[in-house]
């Protein structure tokens, strides 16, 4: 077993409020009636391919870097879990913020995240979050970013009894795109679960990698309104290594 990293089957002897994050988020995505609208999560949960890790406070100055030592040892066994790879963070919740002060806290914490990378950024991704290719990068491994909070009460498909990320890999994504037939059913169907599980409309920043119009770093928190902000906060404290 992995020191920071677990299956499902190895939360049981974890502390109390990580047994619980983690069995919430199993009644989230297996309930039969109110359908998750991400369906590759909720097959890659139903695979056992999805791996779970904890931030004991999400605002902890220690936060960053503790994000960072899980993320390097996630890239080491990410490709070994499956097609459905994703890797779950819990953090434990010491007081209740507003939505706009979890998006705050959300970008400070993987720019302090961006501290601890080792490697400079990839090559084929630009380094302004404005290009419609960029996402986020650490140790040469792309990823998009979910985060789902407390506060959250409209937008359901964002709502989690704990602050939550999750981060997929690029190469899940881009295996999946590869059927493209399948990619775009599939497609449809998590945007009509979705139409049907939020209590607000899918957010106008909802759109397709890569495409026009599109900007990855919007989708990672999206606000319960229609809202989001003018320019993306993330910065990578590193200098860029070439």
């Amino acid at each position: 077993m992995n020191e920071q990293i677990f299956r499902g089957n190895e939360i049981n002897h974890l502390e109390a409020w990580k047994r619980e994050a983690y069995h919430l988020f199993q009644e989230k995505l297996k309930n039969k009636v109110d359908l998750f609208p991400c369906i590759p999560a909720v097959q890659g949960n139903y695979l056992g391919q999805l791996r779970f890790s904890f931030l004991d406070d999400v605002k902890s100055h220690f936060a960053g870097k503790d994000l960072a030592d899980i993320l390097k040892e996630y890239n080491t066994i990410s490709k070994e879990t499956g097609q459905y790879a994703s890797l779950i963070i819990f953090s434990n919740n010491s007081e209740k913020l507003s939505v706009q002060a979890y998006e705050d806290l959300f970008w400070s914490l993987l720019s302090d995240v961006s501290f601890y990378d080792e490697e400079s950024w990839p090559a084929n991704i630009p380094m302004e979050p404005e290009n419609q290719i960029w996402e986020y990068c650490f140790q040469k491994e792309t990823y998009f970013v979910y985060c789902a909070t407390p506060s959250h009460k409209k937008r359901k498909s964002r709502y989690f009894p704990f602050f939550m990320l999750a981060l997929t890999p690029r190469w899940v994504l881009e295996q999946f795109e590869k059927n493209n037939k399948k990619a775009k059913n599939t497609k449809a169907s998590i945007r009509n679960r979705l139409t049907r599980y939020d209590r607000i409309s899918p957010h106008p920043d909802l759109k397709t990698y890569g495409e026009e119009g599109n900007l990855e770093w919007k989708q990672y928190f999206l606000r319960d309104d229609e809202t989001s902000l003018p320019q993306c906060p993330f910065k990578r404290l590193l200098n860029f290594r070439k």
